[in-house]
């Protein structure tokens, strides 16, 4: 249209005008055209350009969370695909990502994979950090593999890395737990040399030292840890003192352990919800339910919620001394709580109430239970068993055992040695080998209980050619066999006035190592006594 402008406003050229001049105003327009075409592709190039490196930044950043959040779960064999397709991409995870698949390798105890992730990292890139060789060490930790864990942790300097004081905790915990007492002694003296934070270090790693001494019984040494600690003037926490509370509770010193959780209470540290069931755990086991018991109120009056734990503890010392109506409060006062117990706490207490021969209470409990939303499980109808066996009630024990197989529960050992210590006990010797056979069918090998019940079971129907053969099986079987079928049978004998057999017997008994004089204190014990052997 500028051409067909220029030339009708040129009056001398008539239409027909100048060829050169219409070649060099279209070569023009052409040229001009040319180039901004020119700019034009550019300016599209830079602007896809730089929008596929924001892309590619965006789709990086979530590859790498993808591959943090899969090691989170355990997914680590997608972890490791996605970061296989970064790396053929030309997008190498940083450090903390290849962290997170070390840990994740070393939590499953695939050590072979992490080594290779590790040694990649050293060729490839990026330099592993001390958090990476941390996580190694106490990965090869974790499957008691000590010597290697310490050929790790010479090799860390060769690569340029400096241990830190979380490495020295690690190697120091590990040694313990192997008793290596003085070899991690060595490397705490490391620490205080090394350490800028030397106070810290020496309050973390000394608690892990005593921690280990107290496990492998020395508990003199490990107040020689604390008395140490103590003249340095390093400021204790309220995990030192539970280490050395839960060192004088397993040695039952419980009047020492109550003045350090005082000292606590002077110091300013208020003793947490693992103090308590330290001491409630101690308590219990030195037969002190009463205390035991105030140590749960004190809880309370304190602030400190008791959890799982604490009832569990109290319920299962309270059971063992027969106290399972304290015991029942107490687990009333978790379902107050909403605190649904797991099954071995219902199951302490419908135990309890069985060996009171209180079938009634017990099956109140496992009715209660299954409300709840807990199934019964093989303890629980074993625990009800035994409680219609105290009663005497075979007929009602028997049909729990077919109630078992009718909810997909199979009875084991335990369950056959009570029905046939009751079918014994009654005299049905016949019910007591079917119940026997059955076992055996069911491809169960027979204890030294089952046998001693048959053994028993026999000598009451006077049937003494059985009891002798079930006796010599007990003896070829490879069980330990302890003095209650001896005891047994030489009863018998003396009764029959056989006392050639039951000087045999005798005789046999003491060529045992080391159980002469036992057993004659057991049988001058029992003489006269009905013997019931105990399940």
């Amino acid at each position: 249209m500028r051409s067909q402008d220029w030339f009708s406003n040129n009056k001398g050229c008539n239409d027909e005008g100048d060829p050169q001049v219409v070649f060099n105003v279209l070569d023009a327009m052409l040229n001009g055209s040319l180039e901004r075409l020119k700019s034009m592709r550019e300016g599209i190039s830079s602007i896809k350009a730089g929008l596929i490196g924001r892309v590619m930044n965006v789709s990086c950043a979530g590859y790498i969370a993808i591959i943090r959040d899969l090691c989170l779960v355990g997914k680590l064999g997608a972890a490791l695909w996605l970061r296989r397709k970064m790396v053929q991409k030309g997008f190498v995870p940083d450090v903390i990502t290849h962290n997170y698949l070390v840990n994740g390798l070393c939590k499953t105890g695939d050590l072979g994979s992490a080594d290779w992730l590790i040694r990649e990292m050293l060729e490839m890139g990026p330099s592993p950090n001390c958090a990476t060789y941390n996580t190694f060490i106490k990965g090869y930790c974790l499957i008691n593999d000590v010597d290697k864990a310490l050929f790790i942790f010479a090799t860390m300097n060769n690569n340029g890395i400096r241990p830190n004081r979380v490495t020295f905790n690690i190697l120091v915990h590990a040694l313990c737990k192997r008793g290596l007492l003085e070899n991690a002694k060595k490397l705490l003296s490391e620490i205080l040399e090394d350490d800028d934070e030397k106070k810290r270090s020496d309050l973390i790693t000394s608690t892990i030292l005593m921690d280990g001494c107290i496990k492998n019984g020395d508990i003199v040494q490990a107040f020689g840890i604390w008395d140490t600690m103590s003249q340095k003037n390093t400021l204790m926490d309220a995990i030192a003192y539970n280490v050395l509370i839960h060192g004088l509770c397993l040695t039952e010193n419980m009047k020492l352990a109550y003045s350090y959780s005082c000292e606590m209470l002077k110091r300013g540290l208020l003793p947490d919800i693992f103090t308590y069931n330290t001491l409630i755990s101690g308590l219990c086991k030195a037969g002190k339910l009463y205390e035991a018991c105030h140590i749960h109120d004190v809880m309370l009056r304190m602030g400190v919620a008791p959890d799982h734990i604490s009832y569990k503890i109290l319920i299962q010392g309270l059971c063992a001394q027969g106290d399972v109506f304290r015991a029942n409060d107490y687990l009333h006062c978790m379902l107050k709580k909403s605190m649904v117990p797991e099954p071995q706490v219902w199951n302490l207490i419908i135990n309890g109430y069985g060996r009171c021969g209180d079938p009634d209470n017990a099956f109140a409990i496992r009715g209660q239970m299954m409300s709840f939303g807990v199934l019964p499980n093989v303890f629980t109808y074993n625990a009800l068993i035994h409680a219609h066996v105290k009663v005497q009630n075979i007929v009602g024990a028997n049909s729990l055992k077919k109630e078992m197989v009718c909810h997909g529960l199979f009875p084991d050992v335990v369950t056959y040695n009570l029905l046939i210590s009751a079918a014994c006990n009654e005299g049905r010797i016949h019910f007591a080998l079917h119940l026997y056979n059955e076992m055996l069918g069911r491809g169960y090998e027979p204890d030294m209980i089952t046998y001693t019940e048959l053994i028993k079971g026999h000598c009451v129907m006077g049937k003494m050619n059985e009891a002798a053969n079930l006796f010599s099986k007990l003896q070829n079987s490879g069980l330990a066999v302890d003095h209650v079928p001896f005891q047994i049978l030489i009863k018998k004998y003396c009764i029959m006035r056989e006392t050639d057999r039951a000087f045999d017997l005798y005789q046999k008994w003491l060529t045992r190592k080391n159980v002469g004089n036992d057993f004659e204190r057991l049988t001058r014990k029992n003489v006269g006594n009905d013997f019931e052997p105990c399940i």
